[in-house]
């Protein structure tokens, strides 16, 4: 048997690297944008410091000026960096892998079930279903309703957009939101998230009925069993990220903290971690530097090949609204990191065009 795994060994190293990939496939997407029969699908992403990270110094008020950009280019749809409710209910389902990603990210649309009478699949469909008949000016009752459709379908954000689009005397416990999910909505308003304060707030200003929840970690497991397995894995990673470019990055953000509260502080720091230069700044501080960790478990391509992964499935969340709805101006907002990925996977598909975020936020 050890011979034969010598052998095999043998010849493994005897197979040329992969490294200088030769080959290149006949096929690239991207190279063939089609002209469309009618409005173009148009994608707007929005790289976003973490707004519940402790370190965050970004109030709500604070975004306005964002806002008003963003505005301004006129979205008709908005994506943000949430767990579906169609999603947390399938992750439900493997506790043993997704008990932590459950508690970490899945609001707990139990009580709204209990309220309406529908679990999540259904709570999806019957708002699917009551927003193809919405009229044109809805009632504060209808609002309330489909608030709490939302919340049982485990829409969370969509709900605080129906609650923010109604008048401020109108938003109470009525029409299947009982006070608690009422209570929930209200303090929801005031959540340090960009979810909240960029996506569900614009999408309330602009007219807009829902949001769209496009993050995934189905790629998510469980920590290994053995403590020391996972000391390794921490320590590993955070030799990783002790480098020059995160260092640097860590340096810019803080410079551009101290002048958050100025004029023109909030778009500086929203200009600078958009700019093209930032995505390959990520790359090399963190993804790119995790491919060249050493260790003999591959600590650092298993943190890749996850990340990867998790992109391409939240980038075919955001395809799959588009697909659906042709002619969609969405405005995604993401964390920074993301979004050199989002836009390298959006730009392969060939009925999706990305909109330059510069112009946007001059």
């Amino acid at each position: 048997m050890r011979v034969v795994v010598a052998a095999a060994i043998t010849f493994m190293a005897a197979i040329p690297s992969a490294h200088g990939q030769s080959y290149q496939p006949s096929f690239e997407p991207s190279q063939f944008k089609r002209s469309e029969s009618g409005r173009a699908n148009e994608v707007l992403v929005l790289g976003s410091p973490h707004l519940s990270d402790a370190s965050s110094t970004i109030g709500p008020s604070m975004l306005d000026p964002l806002l008003d950009k963003l505005a301004a280019w006129h979205p008709t749809a908005i994506a943000t960096e949430d767990l579906s409710g169609l999603q947390c209910d399938a992750l439900r389902r493997y506790p043993a892998r997704y008990s932590d990603t459950i508690e970490t990210y899945c609001f707990d649309p139990s009580a709204a079930g209990g309220a309406t009478g529908l679990d999540v699949p259904a709570a999806n469909a019957e708002a699917e279903r009551v927003l193809t008949t919405w009229p044109t000016s809805p009632k504060p009752a209808d609002r309330r309703h489909l608030a709490a459709v939302f919340m049982a379908a485990g829409e969370l954000n969509s709900a605080l957009v129906q609650w923010l689009r109604l008048p401020e005397t109108e938003r109470h416990a009525g029409d299947g939101l009982t006070p608690d999910l009422a209570t929930a909505l209200a303090k929801r308003e005031n959540a340090r998230s960009e979810a909240v304060q960029i996506g569900a707030r614009l999408a309330a200003r602009l007219g807009l009925d829902r949001v769209w929840s496009v993050d995934d970690h189905s790629a998510d497991t469980p920590n290994d069993p053995d403590p020391a397995v996972n000391k390794a894995y921490s320590e590993a990673m955070a030799k990783v990220w002790d480098n020059p470019y995160m260092q640097q990055q860590k340096a810019e953000n803080a410079r551009l903290d101290l002048g958050l509260s100025k004029p023109g502080g909030i778009l500086a720091k929203y200009r600078d971690i958009n700019a093209p230069r930032a995505s390959i700044v990520t790359f090399k501080s963190d993804f790119g530097a995790a491919l060249k960790e050493p260790s003999r478990q591959q600590f650092g391509r298993n943190y890749v090949g996850w990340w990867e992964t998790r992109n391409l499935r939240m980038v075919s969340n955001i395809r799959d609204v588009l697909g659906r709805y042709p002619g969609t101006r969405m405005l995604t907002i993401v964390g920074s990191s993301h979004k050199g990925y989002y836009e390298a996977y959006l730009n392969q598909m060939t009925d999706v065009r990305l909109a330059d975020v510069e112009n946007v936020l001059k």
